[in-house]
């Protein structure tokens, strides 16, 4: 009777030792998935996360979301929350790249795995990371700028410090414009990022600019639609919108009203049900120890992560269309005023 008792605490706790790990508690076919957003107060994440939510419970996980609202404290005390609950995998926009490194320690001691979404985590252990080309999106925008306005002023308008996406923007954005640089064909007038990718702060940073060189911008390389958005506001204000090309990226519906109006030069289109539905499918794969389909490796600071990247697309008012032809709007909102 003893042996039988002594036995059966011995599984009970290699259970519960188990469930603390987060091994045993892993439903191969209904996976519990973690989902911590930077801010769900900007537009762009809400969509993502409810595309994220229906493509992963079709494949059978539950997904609990979490936003930090622009906190890199709140998101590392809600990611601590979800490894607690227990999830198998968590999927982290983070707000701040560089500061999850014990946080992302703490999952993967309770076995759960971890998938970057969209910007990647420095110097972390992370499993995988799913993203748009930045690179190419900061091409992109520098293109569509330069072919409105192919000599004179420009200011460079970066995204948050605290995100590598930033950075990666301004790298390629910089492949295009270093030779016209070099050419004497622009000049770089200013450049500064812009903190949380807040649009007052774009609107204040470019009237300063405006002000500093005598209203003489001739283009903005925004890197977002909401920065661009804040640059286009203060260019209102002395009567220059839709005389200097502003570029952006996401298409938000008001950049997009915005290209149809001509204010905003260009967006760049990522179709978020695509990042969305590839990303939920990752977690689950890796939820299930299947082999995912990657095709890149990006440099970490730590390690060489995994990596499942995807095409974005140049959107100019020529093409805005695509938008509606993907059922990313409806014609009636991008025609709304």
């Amino acid at each position: 009777m003893k042996k039988i008792l002594s036995t059966a605490i011995m599984s009970a706790m290699t259970i519960l030792m188990a469930c603390a790990s987060g091994g045993a508690s892993a439903d191969a076919q209904h996976p519990k998935i973690g989902f911590s957003i930077d801010d769900l107060r900007v537009e762009r994440w809400t969509r993502d996360r409810d595309f994220f939510i229906a493509s992963a419970e079709k494949l059978g996980a539950k997904v609990y979301v979490q936003s930090a609202d622009a906190s890199e404290q709140r998101q590392i005390a809600q990611i601590e929350n979800l490894i607690s609950r227990g999830v198998d995998v968590l999927v982290i926009v983070p707000f701040n790249a560089t500061v999850l490194n014990n946080t992302v320690k703490e999952a993967k001691k309770a076995g759960i795995k971890v998938l970057s979404y969209d910007r990647l985590i420095l110097n972390a252990d992370i499993d995988a990371y799913i993203s748009f080309d930045n690179e190419k999106v900061g091409e992109m925008q520098a293109e569509g700028v330069s072919k409105v306005r192919p000599k004179g002023n420009y200011y460079l308008l970066g995204g948050a410090p605290t995100d590598n996406n930033a950075k990666m923007l301004r790298e390629g954005q910089m492949k295009v414009l270093k030779p016209l640089i070099d050419k004497g064909d622009i000049k770089i007038v200013g450049q500064q990022w812009v903190k949380d990718w807040s649009a007052s702060e774009a609107l204040s940073i470019v009237e300063n600019a405006l002000t500093a060189n005598d209203n003489k911008i001739d283009a903005i390389v925004a890197s977002n639609d909401g920065t661009a958005g804040g640059a286009i506001q203060a260019l209102a204000a002395q009567k220059l919108s839709g005389k200097v090309p502003v570029s952006g990226q996401d298409a938000d519906l008001a950049a997009v009203k915005r290209v149809i109006a001509g204010t905003q030069a260009m967006t760049v289109y990522k179709p978020l049900k695509t990042i969305a539905a590839e990303a939920a499918k990752l977690a689950v794969q890796l939820a299930r120890s299947e082999k995912p389909g990657y095709n890149a490796h990006y440099d970490n600071g730590l390690k060489q992560v995994s990596t499942v990247l995807l095409k974005p697309t140049p959107l100019t008012k020529a093409n805005i269309n695509l938008l509606v032809e993907d059922g990313f709007y409806t014609k009636d909102q991008i025609s709304a005023q």
